[in-house]
């Protein structure tokens, strides 16, 4: 069963996204803005082409046409790119491939009804928030690996250097790095620098 918090916590957020509507003035687009306005979010509408995002932008609503798949929007498949909601006035193998292509959560189907908006941008909301916090916890995971590899490499130059077991050679590295108050991994970078240069 949902908690009621969660849906206040989601129902609050929405209130205050900024979001941008590349959509035409049309029945559609009226509707859309209708409910934009009844949930409190700043919005802001654009068509058909918008080659930089406003500062801020948490939403995109685009209308995928015909006119819209010829163009591109430079700010789409970027580490930038906000969460974004495709709106289709019909499907076919173009507009389905199109969606695809922008890795969507959600569609809003034209025309526009006065259900379905709601929901589509709680649903694209919290599973665009749920991968992004995957891909963090991913970096953070090649870095932790890349400082682990960084650090391994530079406990076997101060083994072959000072003819030490690994557990007096990672002490070393150890010690260093707390005499000058810096990262294990900031000292381990260094030794294999210089282990570098000296081989060249």
């Amino acid at each position: 069963m949902i908690k009621p918090e969660i849906t206040l916590s989601v129902l609050k957020d929405i209130r205050e996204l900024n979001v941008v509507v590349v959509h035409p003035d049309d029945q559609d687009g009226e509707e859309i803005c209708g409910q934009l306005r009844r949930l409190g979010c700043k919005y802001q509408m654009f068509w058909p082409e918008l080659d930089v995002l406003p500062e801020g932008t948490d939403l995109v609503l685009l209308a995928v046409r015909p006119e819209t798949l010829s163009l591109k929007y430079r700010w789409i498949g970027q580490p930038s790119t906000p969460a974004l909601i495709p709106v289709l006035t019909f499907e076919n193998p173009i507009t389905i491939t199109a969606v695809l292509q922008l890795d969507a959560f959600a569609t809003i189907a034209s025309p526009v009804r006065s259900a379905g908006l709601l929901t589509a941008i709680a649903v694209t909301l919290s599973q665009y928030r749920t991968r992004r916090a995957l891909e963090r916890y991913i970096d953070r995971l090649e870095q932790k690996q890349a400082h682990s590899q960084l650090i391994e490499k530079a406990t076997r130059i101060v083994m072959e250097s000072r003819s030490v077991d690994q557990s007096d050679a990672y002490k070393l590295l150890r010690s260093q790095a707390m005499q000058k108050r810096e990262s294990i991994e900031s000292i381990a970078n260094r030794i294999v620098k210089a282990n570098e240069l000296l081989n060249f």
